[in-house]
């Protein structure tokens, strides 16, 4: 069972997952894919991740998340959701293919959320530099195949934004990424958990 109990961001989930398809060959894993080509495939996290998004920004009293990247939105509703359950505040999300914030949007919409969510477009690491103040929490789940990875470029500049005590999920568990959160120098601790191939959890302890 769901910790999220709202019928309507209920009903919006589900149809995500019910359209949720995947092309043939991996997009993300080649340096030269462009992201657009793939505008019609929403690379989601999954139910079980947006359950425990959902339940660190309730326990968090989460009022601003961020997140890289938005695609169509399932992300944003689960952080949005919490945000709101928790009296308010504002996910700020980055996503590259104006189709996919435009899914996102209506996304929102049928949910009820429109209000919590903020999409940035164009290049997070361009759009997330300045997110106006501490985040509580982030979730890292771009574009693959890039060296370094965008994960990696993207914390580096999101994590002196967090606050203390503030969590990062990552979805795909680049090795890169995980060099840089197992790193004590950088003010992290985190676990490897088993959900969706790969989610690493990190909990900011220390500024760097």
């Amino acid at each position: 069972m769901t910790p999220l109990r709202d019928p309507a961001v209920n009903a919006v989930i589900d149809k995500l997952v019910a359209a949720q398809q995947y092309p043939a060959d991996d997009p993300r894993s080649g340096l030269e894919r462009d992201p657009h080509e793939y505008s019609e495939y929403g690379f989601s996290i999954s139910r079980e991740q947006g359950d425990l998004i959902y339940l660190l920004c309730r326990g968090l009293r989460a009022t601003r998340t961020v997140e890289f990247a938005t695609s169509v939105g399932m992300s944003t509703l689960y952080a949005a959701a919490a945000v709101r359950d928790n009296g308010g505040g504002t996910v700020i999300g980055a996503e590259l293919v104006p189709a996919k914030i435009a899914a996102a949007r209506r996304n929102l919409a049928d949910a009820g959320l429109a209000g919590y969510a903020e999409i940035r477009e164009g290049d997070a690491r361009v759009t997330l530099r300045d997110l106006g103040g501490e985040v509580d929490f982030a979730l890292i789940d771009g574009w693959l195949g890039t060296e370094p990875s965008l994960a990696r470029e993207v914390i580096e500049f999101v994590a002196p934004q967090i606050r203390i005590g503030g969590y990062v999920l990552n979805d795909n568990a680049e090795p890169d990424f995980l060099a840089y959160v197992r790193d004590p120098a950088n003010g992290f601790v985190s676990v490897a958990l088993p959900l969706h191939g790969g989610t690493e959890l990190c909990v900011k302890v220390a500024e760097r």
